[in-house]
């Protein structure tokens, strides 16, 4: 057997998802992907034509037939794992799918664990880390703005910003370690001024990826809403219209909802997730109590605030409560059929009417705007940073600018500088998973002709 093969061994699974369909797909990976098909099939993958799909039977260990469909194999380097890959598409039924991947199991292959074919694409320089993580998000994604988003991350967006950045540290670095280590050679060192205004720029970029987090986690997990308000306002109402159906009770007896309700929603491409909860005033018994309690406690981590009041009424004391700031609060006036009151005149919202449905298009559109989230947001390219990124880039940005003041004149302490350098360079490989010092020394040698 080639050394190769037992040291890699060749991975089958099936790729469609779980359950009855027309058409079910098993995909193999690995040095020997060819050969395992070829036992399974009478021969068929080794004289198949490469990305061209062949007919075929999958035959069980006495050449008698399990399945048959069609049979693609991508030979070599050029597949999305950077080795031979081989995938059959046959009948979708869970019994002939099981038997027709257990079939390729006992031809010598092994069954694939969670995110295996996408880890070889990565260790096998086809994907970088953000790319990896891009093609989980394009699968997950469930609004337009989510699917562009992700989609940009596996085109490598995100990792091409940051290995801009890195190269551009690893520049800075290459400088100063030539400069500390090798001073007798006729190596004119940029002032401390201009290497700092370059990390500056770095600094500034990581600024402006840092600011896409939010956004990110909210694409991933969703805006989390909370409606609130005095009782009997159409809190439960409005959570019906955003979800189409009567999710929740709707009475015309104040204390109705004792406690939070929780559904998800799409609106105009933002996902949310919408919680009632039980209306803010002086709880008449102890079940009422506990209600308000839980939704002082989910306004205060709310990432959106949505205060229902009757815009038909008075205005009544205002609700006191730590949550998020005033941009991450909107004002909605219920009942807008029946006229706003003048005590609202004055005062900034969107009126709508559960009732009929009006004033939801403004109430989109508000959520976008506080949110950020609109298409005009993004400009030409959707980047949203996911929380391993955003940890990674905090930590190169604390570097970096620790670097920048021991760089600055007349200090220029570039012995501690370099040391600082290095851990942001380190920080913006983790994002792209790509950590090699070796690339530091080419840099040196390159640009600087040391030892010559």
């Amino acid at each position: 057997m080639d050394p190769l093969s037992a040291a890699v061994p060749t991975i089958a699974a099936v790729s469609s998802p779980p359950g009855v369909g027309a058409v079910s797909m098993i995909r193999l990976s690995g040095p020997r992907a060819i050969a395992v098909a070829d036992l399974a099939t009478g021969g068929k993958a080794s004289v198949a034509t490469p990305r061209t799909a062949t007919w075929c039977r999958v035959l069980d260990r006495t050449g008698a037939a399990i399945d048959d469909g069609l049979l693609i194999c991508f030979p070599g380097t050029g597949s999305y794992t950077g080795e031979p890959v081989v995938e059959f598409s046959g009948h979708g039924g869970m019994l002939v799918t099981r038997q027709v991947l257990s079939r390729f199991l006992e031809c010598g292959a092994i069954a694939a664990g969670p995110g295996e074919f996408t880890q070889r694409a990565f260790l096998n320089g086809k994907l970088d880390l953000t790319q990896a993580e891009g093609v989980m998000d394009l699968i997950s994604a469930q609004t337009s703005l989510a699917l562009r988003a992700a989609r940009d991350q596996m085109d490598g967006v995100l990792g091409r910003q940051t290995l801009a950045a890195r190269d551009e540290i690893l520049s800075v670095l290459a400088h100063v370690e030539a400069y500390i280590d090798f001073p007798d050679e006729d190596i004119a060192p940029e002032t401390g001024e201009l290497l700092c205004k370059r990390l500056r720029a770095v600094s500034a970029q990581i600024d402006r990826l840092l600011a896409t987090a939010d956004q990110g986690r909210i694409l991933r997990e969703g805006v989390m809403t909370v409606i609130f308000g005095e009782p009997n306002v159409g809190k439960s109402s409005l959570l019906n219209r955003l979800l189409g159906h009567e999710r929740a009770i709707v009475s015309e007896v104040a204390g109705t909802t004792r406690d939070t309700i929780e559904e998800s929603s799409v609106l105009g491409g933002i996902p949310l997730r919408l919680i009632d909860t039980a209306g803010v005033r002086e709880a008449a018994d102890r079940i009422e109590e506990e209600g308000i309690r839980r939704t002082v406690r989910q306004i205060e981590s709310a990432d959106l605030l949505l205060e229902v009041v009757d815009g038909s009424r008075a205005k009544g004391a205002p609700i006191q409560f730590d949550g998020p700031d005033s941009g991450r609060r909107l004002r909605i006036f219920n009942k807008s059929d029946l006229g706003l009151h003048p005590d609202w005149q004055a005062e900034d919202g969107i009126s709508l009417s559960c009732e009929s449905g009006a004033g939801f298009d403004q109430l989109q559109k508000a959520i976008e705007s506080v949110l950020q989230l609109g298409m005009e947001d993004w400009g030409g390219q959707a980047v949203a940073i996911n929380a391993r990124h955003q940890s990674c880039l905090h930590r190169a940005r604390v570097a970096l600018e620790a670097a920048i003041q021991l760089l600055e004149p007349p200090r220029s302490d570039t012995e501690l500088a370099a040391v600082d350098l290095r851990e942001a360079l380190e920080a913006f490989g983790e994002v792209v998973g790509r950590v090699d010092v070796e690339d530091l020394l080419g840099v040196i040698f390159s640009s600087f002709c040391i030892g010559k």
